[in-house]
C-alpha cells in the first residue's frame, strides 16, 4: 500500500526566488528566477542550501543552537492566495514575495500553510519537494517590509499568523519553472490522536 496519496490539488508556480546573501540587519534580500534547478542540497547559491545546517532557535528544545543537523529548511514555499490575505490584513494592496524570503510561490492549494508534514509537491519533471512544517512568522519580513514601506512592517507577524507557508527540502532533483504545475501528495495516515 502506498504511503503517499496523489491528490487532485494542482498548483501553478507563480514566483521563484532565492536569497543570495544572508539576512543582514534583519533585512531579507531576495532575487527572482525564471527557473530553479534543484539538487538534493536545494538551490545552488541560496543561503539556505545544503544537506545540513546549524540548528537555530526553532529547534533549540531538541538540539543546542549551532548543532549540525539535516537541512529540512532548504526552501520556503508560500501560497499566493495566503500572501494576498496577509497584505489585506496589513491594509496593503500587495506584499512582494521577495520581502518574505519566498523560494517558491504556488497558486491553487487551499490552506497551504497547514499541509501535513511529509506531504510532497511534485513538478512536471519529477522534481519533488517534501514539506517539513509550517514556517512561523518572524521579524525579518516585518523589518524588510518596513524598510520598503516605512511604518507598514509592524503588522506583518499578526497578519501572517497561519499564512506564512511551509519549509521544504528536495527529495528528488529536477527543475521548477515559472508556470509549472505541481501536484500535491499527502501522507496516507490519520491525524495523530494522543490519549
Amino acid at each position: 500500500m502506498p504511503a503517499l496519496i496523489p491528490t487532485d490539488h494542482i498548483a501553478r508556480v507563480v514566483w521563484l526566488g532565492y536569497q543570495p546573501v544572508p539576512v543582514e540587519k534583519l533585512v531579507i534580500t531576495s532575487a527572482p528566477l525564471d527557473a530553479m534547478p534543484l539538487t538534493f542540497a536545494g538551490y545552488d547559491g541560496e543561503v539556505h542550501a545544503g544537506l545540513t545546517r546549524p540548528s537555530c532557535s526553532r529547534v533549540v528544545k531538541q538540539h543546542p543552537k549551532g548543532t549540525e543537523i539535516r537541512n529540512v529548511r532548504q526552501l520556503c514555499v508560500v501560497s499566493a492566495e495566503e500572501m494576498a490575505e496577509v497584505a489585506r490584513g496589513m491594509g496593503l494592496p500587495a506584499i512582494s514575495y521577495a520581502w518574505v524570503g519566498a523560494s517558491v510561490v504556488l497558486e491553487g492549494i487551499p490552506d497551504l500553510t497547514h499541509l501535513p508534514p511529509s506531504s510532497r509537491l511534485q513538478g512536471p519533471d519529477g522534481v519533488t519537494l517534501v514539506v517539513d512544517m509550517e514556517n512561523l512568522p518572524c521579524q525579518e519580513p516585518a523589518v524588510t517590509i518596513d524598510k520598503a514601506l516605512p511604518g507598514q512592517g509592524k503588522g506583518f507577524k499578526r497578519a501572517a499568523e497561519g499564512k506564512r507557508g511551509v519549509t521544504a527540502w528536495v527529495e528528488r532533483e529536477g527543475t521548477l519553472r515559472l508556470g509549472d504545475e505541481v501536484r500535491l501528495h499527502i501522507p496516507a495516515q490519520r491525524a495523530w490522536q494522543p490519549g
